[in-house]
């Protein structure tokens, strides 16, 4: 058990390291393709970090609650966590540094990827708790097969709903109705209102994986690898009718994400394992804590962007162009340098916290 969770905690610190890489280059007009999100329909490999920290949030909660029993004690600390991430992601929303260092309440965005870890934690819980796994697949099917009727066969407004980026789309629509002025965008918001109940399911997957590791079962990677395909070819297969979509967290992009997730899980699994090699602990050190380490990285990364070294210059944009920013190197390489050392500022925290046994629990 103690091996099994080294290896999720691998894949949530490799997680955590590659959210702090696509959101730290050193300039957004300069960032290779794959480091960026897709414009709107389909995906790149930025697009499958946010899931994987989703799918491995199910996947640990199978760890911490499977001897529990549903309780006032155990409820409170579903709440509290829950409380706790939804907190933090609207103080990254609001915080400025112009007195009294909160954004004026308009411009303040109420969803977040926190916001949303919060909420896909909470549900996904309590799901846990009260449900066995045959029920779980069962809410996950409804759950994937509903959204792709409500979204493109329940007319909006007298016009036929559309998943591309316009008022007739209906995750956009309710985010605008919902949220005003609160959103990311001023007519979507890519952890919006209506897009957070299929990326429970992607937590729900996780759980399934979650409970393959603790469960009594020969050729677990065999049995993962097979997960991770028949994910992927599904969500492939839905993709022309439901498109793979991240803004809109479609069911296609669900099925897509956890079945990258579970490959990828499974050759961790596999090298740490079965093998028993020592690969990937800087990224377990992070993974131990998680939740702050990508806190502080958003929290550091919003101040420099605040902080003002002269006319329309900021702390980040002076350290780029001062340290990273040389004639004849290419932007794109410099933006990537820029971003991986900030990356390998916060594995070293991580490492650091780890080596003095701190662990903050959010």
């Amino acid at each position: 058990m103690k091996q099994r969770i080294i290896s999720v905690d691998i894949f949530r610190g490799l997680t955590i390291a590659l959210m702090i890489l696509v959101n730290t280059p050193g300039t957004w007009e300069a960032v290779y393709p794959p480091l960026r999100h897709a414009q709107w329909h389909g995906y790149t490999p930025t697009d499958l970090v946010f899931p994987f920290f989703l799918f491995i949030v199910g996947t640990s909660i199978v760890f911490a609650y499977q001897n529990k029993q549903p309780g006032a004690a155990v409820y409170r600390k579903i709440a509290v966590r829950t409380l706790k991430l939804l907190g933090l992601g609207l103080f990254l929303g609001a915080f400025t540094l112009s007195f009294p260092f909160i954004e004026p309440f308009g411009e303040i965005r109420f969803p977040g990827v926190l916001q949303r870890i919060g909420v896909v934690f909470f549900a996904a819980s309590l799901l846990f708790l009260h449900f066995n796994w045959r029920v779980l697949l069962g809410i996950a099917v409804v759950v994937l097969l509903g959204y792709w009727i409500w979204m493109g066969f329940i007319p909006l407004d007298g016009q036929a709903p559309t998943y591309d980026r316009a008022p007739n789309n209906w995750a956009n629509y309710i985010d605008l109705h919902v949220f005003g002025t609160h959103m990311y965008k001023t007519d979507y918001d890519p952890e919006g209102l209506l897009s957070t109940l299929p990326s429970i399911v992607t937590s729900l997957l996780g759980i399934f994986t979650g409970l393959l590791l603790v469960g009594d079962f020969k050729n677990k990677v065999r049995r993962m690898i097979l997960m991770g395909v028949g994910l992927l070819v599904l969500g492939h297969l839905w993709d022309p009718l439901f498109p793979i979509n991240k803004a809109l967290w479609t069911s296609s992009f669900v099925l897509v994400t956890a079945g990258w997730a579970n490959l990828v899980l499974a050759l961790i699994y596999y090298l740490t394992d079965v093998k028993g090699l020592r690969f990937g602990s800087i990224f377990s050190y992070a993974g131990a804590n998680a939740i702050t380490v990508y806190f502080l990285s958003s929290f550091l990364t919003k101040l420099f962007y605040l902080i003002e070294m002269g006319e329309g210059e900021s702390l980040h944009s002076w350290l780029f162009q001062t340290i990273y920013a040389h004639q004849g190197m290419p932007p794109e390489f410099s933006s990537l340098l820029y971003g991986l050392t900030v990356m390998g500022f916060y594995l070293l925290l991580g490492w650091w916290m780890y080596r003095r046994k701190i662990f903050i629990k959010v």
